[in-house]
């Protein structure tokens, strides 16, 4: 395969962190990202070079164009985090070796090189090469959402609760978590916005459903966190909604924070709860897990979210998939719909 000397790609316009955070919501991409050809990127002996057949776009890649991830920015490279496409270039490495010619999927977050791009750079050992039978769909979404799904529900597995609460619960994300959880007897609590949410939690699987916004929200709270008694606390929202949450949970409960969708102050209305009930607050962030967690179960991990996806037990929602001639325009609007991701494609 001849590979070209430039492409197409959406272009970081902000570097490090930003000063003036704006919000969770994705309002326009003119601010920061544009769109420009620059170089194909040379893979390093680690690395590989990808040509992308779908990139995906989660939460953290809002945070981080936005410069409120954890990771900054560098002006003037691709964004997107996540991503799937063949190998078309392989390091000297024996590990980059292998997945010569190979479909992958891959995460871009060690290279500063994104997935928002015609062709993309990702080290090796960040990239899964896919079997039979898993879409690129699923592909493009397979390492972000599914295997912190995985990642965290063996601290609920651990926990040696059935049940316990998970905000955004109809995201993605959730979804898979949901799915799971159901799969091996798990009660979970889905925490959402809309009523029209419900019907789709409880086919996922989940025990019980409540609609933060509904007026008796409070009531069915209190009445499920005492008959349920759960004690870990999947968050991906914080704010009040999180803070009541947590006040509501029984002694020895863990609140996991792995996200903030909601930017608004976030309240712990009893820290008491934090000396007499031995309450504990803590994040989870992927990058952390996948340093830490022995090679043996990570590989479990990603076999085991490719098998679900194949079989049919995992699918991803797909809201849009757009082009990435009309990005600019009509990402924001999509990103906007509920309930599905959200993909370019080159």
């Amino acid at each position: 395969m001849t590979i070209p000397s430039e492409m197409n790609a959406l272009l970081l316009t902000g570097d490090g962190f930003t000063d003036k955070p704006s919000g969770t919501v994705l309002e326009a991409m003119e601010p920061y990202v544009v769109p420009g050809r620059v170089s194909v990127p040379t893979p390093k002996p680690t690395q590989v070079l990808i040509k992308v057949g779908l990139a995906s776009i989660n939460p953290s890649d809002v945070m981080f164009i936005k410069g409120m991830y954890g990771q900054p920015r560098v002006k003037g490279q691709p964004a997107g985090f996540e991503g799937v496409g063949m190998v078309v270039v392989a390091g000297d490495d024996p590990a980059a070796q292998r997945l010569a010619g190979k479909r992958v999927a891959f995460a871009t977050g060690t290279s500063n090189w994104g997935a928002w791009a015609e062709h993309a750079v990702a080290e090796a050992a960040a990239c899964i090469p896919l079997i039979d039978g898993v879409r690129d769909e699923d592909g493009a979404a397979m390492i972000v959402n599914p295997i912190t799904a995985l990642a965290m529900f063996d601290i609920v597995r651990e926990a040696g609760e059935k049940a316990f609460v998970l905000t955004a619960g109809a995201s993605q994300l959730s979804k898979l978590i949901t799915g799971v959880a159901h799969d091996e007897g798990f009660s979970p609590i889905a925490i959402v916005r809309r009523d029209d949410q419900i019907p789709l939690l409880k086919k996922a699987g989940a025990a019980h459903v409540l609609n933060a916004e509904a007026a008796d929200f409070g009531k069915s709270l209190k009445e499920v966190m005492q008959a349920e008694k759960p004690r870990i606390f999947l968050d991906a929202l914080t704010g009040p909604v999180a803070g009541a949450i947590f006040d509501a949970m029984p002694k020895h409960a863990r609140w996991i924070v792995y996200g903030r969708m909601d930017p608004s102050t976030t309240p712990i209305p009893q820290p008491g709860q934090l000396i007499f009930m031995s309450k504990h607050i803590e994040g989870f962030w992927l990058v952390e897990w996948m340093r830490s967690t022995p090679p043996e179960r990570k590989l479990q991990a990603v076999m085991e979210a490719q098998k679900r996806f194949a079989d049919g037990r995992w699918a991803t929602d797909v809201t849009a998939v757009v082009p990435l001639s009309e990005a600019m325009k009509r990402v924001p609007e999509e990103l906007a719909k509920p309930n599905g991701k959200v993909f370019i494609r080159p």
